[in-house]
């Protein structure tokens, strides 16, 4: 429950300094806005990203999300390239892969499927956490656990909906913890068109701290012209943060759009970005 008490705080410290970067607000003012002691507020963000929150804001900022763009136009990022990479940089699809669900299972809305389904926390907000006898199905962040439940629901209309931890749930949170040495293989069992499946999977390759565009996405499945689909197909996610969706972004370097909002979308890609670069690598 603390760890969800300080990321409010940090999202409302997030929000505030995003509407008031013009007049770069102090850390006492920061701290008096979410109601907190500077020393208290500088404790909790620290242990909560791992930097300091100026250090966080240069993570977040612009200028960042234009400098990882400019890297990435220098060599567009492929599956193969990145196997080399160690850590909490290594590609998602190293371990998470996708599993469509039958034609059948698609077109029924889940007709005799049971999905078991819980509730659990994560570094940034409330989650609820889903899956079928394959697979992780469903994730999403939420504020009201009824509208979250009737959201799952919707997405499965004729599913039957347990109570029920699995061991897919607590596998998939594994993927919130700071060392990603030693990850399980995750499967996801998801409900898509082709389309959204392939897209879905070209997110997976989209590593940890990078960021890309919609457009890059279009290029690297073979249809330069689709960015427009592919931000749909981004848009219809149903797997919050195992499929990373929040690393993609405007070409401009502005953040755009999130399905659990824009704040938690800012905090996540400051985090992550917080858990891989090292000094040399800023420099």
């Amino acid at each position: 429950m603390e760890a969800q008490n300080n990321y409010q705080r940090i999202a409302q410290a997030i929000e505030y300094i995003q509407q008031n970067y013009r007049t770069q607000p102090s850390l006492d003012e920061v701290a008096a806005y979410v109601h907190v002691s500077p020393f208290h507020f500088q404790r909790i963000f620290t242990e909560w990203a791992g930097v300091s929150p100026k250090k966080f804001l240069q993570y977040i900022s612009l200028s960042h999300a234009k400098h990882l763009l400019r890297q990435q136009e220098a060599s567009l990022f492929d599956a193969t390239e990145a196997l080399g990479l160690s850590g909490t940089s290594r590609l998602h699809d190293l371990f998470i892969s996708i599993e469509g669900m039958t034609p059948g299972e698609y077109k029924n809305g889940g007709a005799s499927l049971p999905i078991y389904y819980t509730f659990a926390e994560s570094p940034f907000g409330k989650l609820l956490v889903a899956s079928t006898y394959k697979g992780i199905c469903y994730m999403a962040f939420y504020d009201n656990s009824t509208e979250a439940l009737a959201a799952l629901q919707a997405h499965f209309p004729n599913a039957h909906l347990v109570a029920e931890t699995t061991l897919f749930h607590q596998q998939a949170l594994l993927f919130f913890q700071e060392d990603w040495q030693a990850l399980p293989k995750l499967k996801l069992h998801l409900k898509g068109s082709d389309f959204q499946l392939k897209i879905w999977e070209a997110l997976l390759k989209i590593p940890m701290g990078e960021l890309t565009t919609y457009g890059t996405i279009a290029q690297q499945i073979q249809h330069p012209k689709a960015a427009r689909a592919v931000g749909t197909a981004i848009g219809s996610n149903p797997v919050a943060y195992l499929i990373p969706c929040h690393r993609v972004i405007q070409t401009s370097g502005a953040l755009g759009g999130y399905m659990w909002g824009t704040t938690r979308k800012t905090a996540i890609i400051g985090w992550e970005s917080a858990k891989v670069f090292t000094p040399q690598q800023e420099a």
